[in-house]
């Protein structure tokens, strides 16, 4: 085996690359500090149950496992942030009130998410903690848009959904465990046959009901009014509509496109309220999830309101136009005082100055310059090559 192959899934990212997503995390970070969101960095592992403290088996299928050598506990290398940060901000910071946190990091997964997908992803997220209301959804929601916008994400769509509407549903059914469990699984994949073979024996009101959700998507305004007309005038039902109501109308005339889908669960153990896609035109894969998930820190001794959401910088940076290496200047290697002042002019100015160690026979687009810092009537001079 050649002793420079990664595994399968596994990559480098080169530096036109891997400089596109640093500047993309440098600017997310920067606009959630600007919204009071605080920096915090979880470390890359954790003892295992306190990574899938309070979560499905899914996270736990993704989940690298090691042996810790020092304790022989059971360890596990993150497969996601956000328990992570759930921990920090019931253990450590323990704050009264609202807690605004973000943070930044690679995670990694023993399977890739899609074929097409890395096993080490990079998250960037913001989540706010000690807020049960709408309020707090609206602003993560609107924080995530407005960060796709400043980076110049062409035509956003937006997909929104709300765990409740199904809560609601198996709770006035009154369904037990396992058959709640095979309708979540088979909601998520919209299989529709196979919901309607899990609820045939069950009331027809109720059938009729839980047949209706997978239909239930497409334009928000539109879904919504047949929502409201399909379904169960239950108390649950009718609040997660207007809370869904209340986040289109935050965030109408944005320019983004909003869709609703009332099948879109995601984990029914992780998220409990209003869950949110965003997506970028002619590209497939989610650039943005987010979503509420209250009591995530219970485990950790204390049940929180909580809501928040991940980008993803390598998938950005396939997007954002403006991300290509910038260029800079080539100087000679020659000591000589003015030169060397011209040098730190420049690089405290932002410019990118490469000094030609090798001599004249350095080529300024092998070291990502198009310019020239030269010696001109008496003065260092920046010229195009």
């Amino acid at each position: 085996m050649r002793k420079w192959l990664l595994p399968e899934y596994i990559d480098d990212l080169l530096p036109v690359e891997a400089e596109a997503v640093e500047r993309i995390r440098r600017r997310l970070l920067d606009h959630f500090a600007l919204h009071g969101y605080r920096l915090v960095r979880p470390p890359l592992i954790e003892h295992l149950e306190s990574l899938l403290t309070g979560t499905g088996r899914e996270l736990d299928l993704y989940t690298f496992k090691v042996v810790d050598q020092l304790s022989g506990r059971l360890l596990g290398l993150r497969a996601d942030t956000t328990l992570q940060v759930a921990r920090i901000d019931a253990h450590l910071l323990n704050a009264e009130g609202i807690s605004r946190l973000c943070y930044a990091g690679s995670v990694l997964h023993t399977r890739p998410m899609g074929l097409t997908q890395t096993r080490e992803v990079m998250q960037v997220g913001a989540e706010l903690y000690g807020h049960a209301g709408i309020a707090a959804d609206r602003e993560v929601l609107r924080l995530m848009l407005s960060s796709l916008t400043l980076l110049g994400v062409p035509r956003i769509h937006l997909d929104l959904g709300h765990v409740g509407v199904f809560r609601a549903l198996v709770a006035d059914a009154a369904l037990e465990a396992d058959l709640a469990g095979e309708l979540f699984a088979a909601m998520r994949t919209k299989n529709v046959p196979r919901i309607g073979e899990l609820v045939r024996d069950l009331p027809e009101s109720v059938r009729r009901s839980f047949l209706v959700l997978p239909e239930l998507y497409g334009e928000a305004n539109a879904v919504l009014e047949r929502a409201t007309k399909a379904l169960p005038a239950l108390p649950q039902v009718g609040s997660a509509l207007n809370d869904l109501r209340t986040l289109v109308d935050a965030i109408d005339g944005a320019g983004i496109a909003v869709q609703i889908d009332l099948a879109e669960l995601r984990d029914l153990d992780y998220h409990n309220g209003v869950v949110f896609s965003a997506y970028a035109d002619g590209h497939a894969v989610a650039i943005g999830h987010g979503g509420r998930y209250d009591n995530i820190g219970e485990a950790f001794g204390r049940a929180r309101a909580a809501t928040g959401f991940s980008l993803y910088p390598r998938q950005l940076a396939e997007l954002v136009p403006g991300t290509a290496a910038r260029q800079g200047v080539l100087a000679p290697d020659v000591d000589e005082p003015a030169l060397h002042a011209a040098i730190l002019r420049l690089r405290a100015a932002g410019e990118m100055v490469v000094v030609a160690i090798e001599g004249k026979t350095a080529d300024p687009h092998a070291h990502g310059c198009n310019r020239r810092l030269l010696h001109v009537d008496g003065a260092w001079q920046i010229q195009s090559v």
